[in-house]
């Protein structure tokens, strides 16, 4: 009896590593095609085409083994409003296995209300949701020059929004660039060519974990 026992308690083991592997296998994601949806700080704005985010992180791919497409339809300026206006465009003729939303910056630096760019940004998870797409949420970081209950509630749109979805998350897109005057242009805002170095790199690593 106590041998069978013993078969029978080993079994269960078995099984449980089949299906926890099974799990692991199954949360990977299929990446060919990506695109980068967001504003200036995604769309090479200040910088020669060579030295886009679009380019450089396929180029980082491409060395890693990787053949991934990186498109990009980031404007300059846009807005989270901007965004879910345009979002539907999209789709017309190409198809993106990961979509990289980086939207929300201008919302803040126009003092935009945080109820609303959180509103926006909902309503364009959910559009790229319903297109069975996988989604990448870039996160951004008030001033505290609005004060500090602004900036409480604008970074907590992020996270929230993570939570909500259940989609992939990288807390700041701007991660070990912003403030630092050697990764930027002159403006102090916009990441120069070494500073897009920096993010593509980050932006890399996240998404080879996906894969």
């Amino acid at each position: 009896m106590k041998i069978i026992n013993n078969i029978f308690l080993l079994f269960l083991l078995f099984l449980l590593f089949l299906f926890s592997n099974c799990s692991k296998e199954d949360s990977k994601i299929k990446i060919n095609s990506i695109l980068l949806f967001g504003d200036s700080l995604m769309s090479g704005y200040g910088l020669s085409e060579e030295n886009h985010l679009s380019n450089i992180l396929e180029e980082n791919f491409k060395a890693e083994g990787y053949k991934i497409v990186v498109h990009s339809e980031s404007v300059s300026g846009d807005t989270t409003s901007d965004g879910l206006n345009r979002i539907e465009n999209l789709f017309s003729n190409k198809n993106y296995d990961l979509i990289i939303i980086g939207l929300g910056a201008n919302d803040m630096l126009r003092g935009i209300d945080p109820n609303l760019t959180k509103k926006n940004l909902e309503n364009i998870i959910e559009i790229i949701q319903e297109k069975k797409i996988n989604i990448l949420l870039t996160g951004m970081v008030a001033s505290p020059t609005r004060g500090l209950a602004y900036k409480n509630k604008f970074d907590k749109i992020f996270p929230d929004l993570k939570k909500k979805y259940d989609i992939y998350f990288m807390p700041f897109l701007l991660k070990d660039v912003a403030l630092k005057p050697q990764y930027n242009q002159s403006d102090g805002i916009h990441p120069n060519s070494d500073g897009i170095l920096l993010i593509s790199d980050n932006l890399k690593e996240i998404i080879l974990d996906l894969m």
